[in-house]
């Protein structure tokens, strides 16, 4: 029977940290079914979905814990179960981008929380504008939308929520 490990690790960013890191999944006879990875500052992190049976779990275990050890790596693991299909939900995608200002991703977390919207991924990147060299924020979402919610209805009250706080938004279905 499959099961399901979520692993995060952070480090020094350094050339190698992806294939030492997938080379241990591999090597326990894991399979990595989901991952997410980034530079941040002069840290990288990855969070990745591991699926295998109970023992190439107990295997990974142990070997992450010795990784850590000998890299210096924070590596967290954590047993999880397969997500359950959500069909009371629709998926859209959100892209908003503005003048950098403090509380952007807490104004726009807390517009999607008050209304029983789930955020299943964000991403956001500062940056300095082209020509101008202003500084520039965005943000990429996917939202599930519930299906009781009128989308027409909260997609009015998103716009007005961003123009209010002069942020540039697009808000449409995902494209599969």
């Amino acid at each position: 029977m499959k099961q399901h490990i979520v692993i995060s690790a952070v480090g020094g960013d350094r050339v190698g940290m992806v294939h030492e890191l997938s080379k241990v999944v591999a090597d326990c006879g894991g399979s990595i079914s989901e991952s997410r990875m980034t530079s941040l500052g002069n840290e990288f992190a990855m969070l990745l979905l591991v699926n295998g049976n109970w023992h190439t779990l107990a295997k990974l275990e142990g070997e992450f814990k010795k990784l850590a050890d000998a890299t210096g790596m924070n590596i967290q693991l954590r047993r999880t179960e397969e997500r359950a299909a959500r069909n009371d939900m629709l998926p859209y995608s959100i892209d908003v981008v503005c003048l950098d200002q403090t509380g952007i991703v807490a104004g726009l977390s807390g517009f999607f929380a008050q209304r029983g919207v789930d955020i299943a991924e964000l991403s956001t990147r500062a940056y300095a504008a082209a020509h101008t060299g202003a500084p520039m924020f965005s943000v990429q979402m996917i939202v599930n939308v519930p299906s009781r919610l009128h989308i027409g209805v909260l997609r009015e009250e998103f716009m007005d929520f961003c123009d209010h706080l002069n942020l540039d938004a697009i808000f449409e279905p995902v494209k599969n």
